[in-house]
C-alpha cells in the first residue's frame, strides 16, 4: 500500500536529499584516509591519484558531484520552504534544485574527462 503522500514529487525531493546526506556521510571517512595519505604515505598518495584516472572513476566522481549538488540545493529548497510563505510552486523549485545538481555534475564530468 503506498500513502497518498508518497506520490508526490516533493516527498521524492525529500528522499533524495536524505539519502543524498547518508551517501555523501559515508563519504567522507573514506576521503579522510585517502588525504591522510599526502601527510604519513606520498607514494600510496600518487598510486591512488594514478589510479583516479581510470574511467570508472570519472563516472563515480560524476555521481558524487550530483550527490553534492543534490544535497545542497535541495537543502537551499528546504530552508526556502521553512522560511518563505508557501507556494505552489514548490515542486517546480525542487525540479529546479535537481537541475541544477545535474547541470553542475555534467559539466564537472565533462571538464573531468
Amino acid at each position: 500500500m503506498i500513502w497518498p503522500h508518497r506520490s508526490q514529487p516533493l516527498w521524492y525531493a525529500f528522499v533524495l536529499h536524505r539519502v543524498s546526506g547518508v551517501a555523501l556521510a559515508l563519504f567522507l571517512p573514506v576521503h579522510f584516509y585517502v588525504l591522510s595519505f599526502a601527510l604519513r604515505q606520498p607514494e600510496r598518495l600518487d598510486g591512488f591519484l594514478r589510479w583516479t584516472d581510470l574511467g570508472i572513476v570519472k563516472a563515480a566522481e560524476f555521481g558524487l558531484v550530483f550527490l553534492l549538488g543534490v544535497h545542497m540545493f535541495g537543502g537551499l529548497r528546504l530552508m526556502a520552504l521553512e522560511w518563505l510563505p508557501w507556494s505552489p510552486r514548490q515542486k517546480t523549485f525542487a525540479a529546479s534544485a535537481a537541475a541544477a545538481a545535474f547541470l553542475i555534475s555534467v559539466t564537472f564530468f565533462l571538464n573531468a574527462a
